[in-house]
């Protein structure tokens, strides 16, 4: 009886130090991020809706009213500055941090950052701010590792596992797209491919993508209409809009750097700094409604919405501007999204530009369209793979792999060819700098 006993811990030692302990702990991780997530994408749509009925009604009433709204947005933008003040870790997409503590060069603390985190993105992101919900959600995924590891206590090899496994299960859950959450976590995060890191970030992907599924459905994040395949003898328009979109993707990451440098130079306090875009936001709301929020709607309606060209590049622009005001704020929110935003607007944009010239037919407008989000992502992030899966899996349509390849491709080479460096490790330095800069003026 007495060895009865004693087989039990034994055998629970076993499973504890098995690699299957391992994977099924991801997708717990992975089950738990999807309902946060889920969570957050209902509240971000909810408030996408509330905001644009809100300036709808705006619109029609004294402009005292429009006075009040102003008043209730330099509260909030003093508490978003707050938390970003008080806990730095939270501040922006998140991304930068996670590479950071992948690496030991910073550390987090799920708790009280994952609940701040999760309200502050609803905040920002719901009044308006043109940032989007995928840094977010790859963050949040990483503090429920964490909360997790801190109750299954793990070697650092595989909490560091985990801990990328919860990125990915972020990435799916966000997106409905869970082989881009893996291949995300395995690019961008690691930089290296093992199969313990391939297991864990696949169950734990899944697991947060059926979450998911259940609540909106298994179908593309994207509802775009039937997409032709592209003829052979218009894919050097396609090497084109990879070159424009890798010069795009570094003129995007040059302003997130220069609105960083500009809140600086003008010593505008942290705690203040978030009041300036949902001031901005409110002109915006009005006369441009467009680019506030993450933008999947703007991405949408270019389906099936015809734009002007002279509209279109004052969106991609303005969107570029106001992104990177918004994130310089040093609030919450990812620039996924808005990425995806500008790369549609400029393949659409180039797609009008040669139906004037009558090089293209009307109807390849929207091969560009989605092409132009995976070049931009690839010319931004420098990520390629990553962008191809992505799209692939947000427009769940086929037609395009052989230009989705080759389109980031010619993104890719142009970033090389301009020593253009991929936005998340140059934000990365940028944090570590910041930090030090912070703990020697505390000193």
């Amino acid at each position: 009886m007495h060895k009865r006993r004693n087989k039990v811990p034994l055998l629970l030692r076993r499973w504890y130090a098995s690699r299957l302990a391992v994977v099924a702990e991801s997708i717990l991780i992975g089950i738990l991020t999807g309902f946060l997530i889920v969570l957050f994408r209902r509240l971000l749509s909810g408030g996408d809706s509330l905001r644009q009925t809100l300036y709808s009604r705006l619109a029609a009433l004294p402009w005292q009213w429009t006075l009040y709204w102003c008043l209730v947005l330099i509260p909030a933008g003093f508490f978003l500055g707050l938390c970003s003040l008080k806990f730095p870790m939270i501040r922006g997409s998140g991304i930068p941090q996670i590479k950071g503590a992948l690496s030991r060069l910073c550390s987090f603390n799920w708790l009280p950052e994952l609940p701040l985190k999760f309200i502050t993105g609803v905040m920002g992101l719901g009044l308006g701010l043109s940032l989007g919900r995928e840094g977010p959600s790859i963050q949040m995924g990483a503090y429920v590792g964490k909360g997790v590891l801190s109750i299954f206590h793990r070697p650092h090899r595989e909490r560091k596992v985990l801990i990328t496994a919860a990125s990915a299960a972020g990435v799916a859950a966000a997106f409905n797209a869970p082989m881009a959450g893996v291949l995300f976590a395995l690019e961008e995060l690691q930089a290296g491919f093992s199969p313990g890191i391939i297991a864990c970030s696949m169950g734990a992907a899944m697991a947060a993508d059926l979450v998911a599924g259940y609540f909106f459905g298994l179908r593309p994040i994207f509802d775009f209409r039937y997409i032709s395949v592209m003829p052979l003898k218009s894919f050097h328009w396609i090497v084109l809009l990879g070159v424009i979109c890798g010069l795009l993707g570094d003129l995007f990451k040059r302003s997130l750097y220069f609105s960083q440098d500009f809140y600086t130079r003008l010593h505008i306090p942290q705690l203040v700094r978030p009041v300036l875009p949902l001031l901005v936001s409110v002109f915006l709301g009005f006369y441009l409604f467009d680019i506030t929020g993450g933008g999947h709607n703007l991405i949408e309606s270019l389906s099936h919405t015809e734009r002007s060209l002279e509209l279109i590049l004052l969106l991609l622009a303005g969107k570029i501007a106001f992104t990177a005001l918004c994130y310089g704020s040093g609030t919450s929110g990812g620039i996924f999204l808005p990425l995806l935003v500008c790369g549609a607007l400029a393949g659409d944009g180039l797609g009008l530009i040669l139906n004037r010239l009558g090089y293209l037919t009307e109807g390849q407008n929207l091969n560009l369209m989605i092409m132009g989000m995976a070049a931009f992502f690839t010319g931004a992030v420098g990520a390629p793979v990553t962008g191809i899966v992505l799209i692939l899996e947000m427009s769940g349509n086929f037609n395009h792999l052989s230009g989705l390849v080759l389109v980031c491709l010619s993104a890719f080479v142009t970033t090389l060819i301009i020593n253009s460096r991929p936005v998340y490790e140059v934000l990365l330095a940028r944090f570590l700098k910041s930090m030090r800069v912070q703990k020697n003026i505390a000193e």
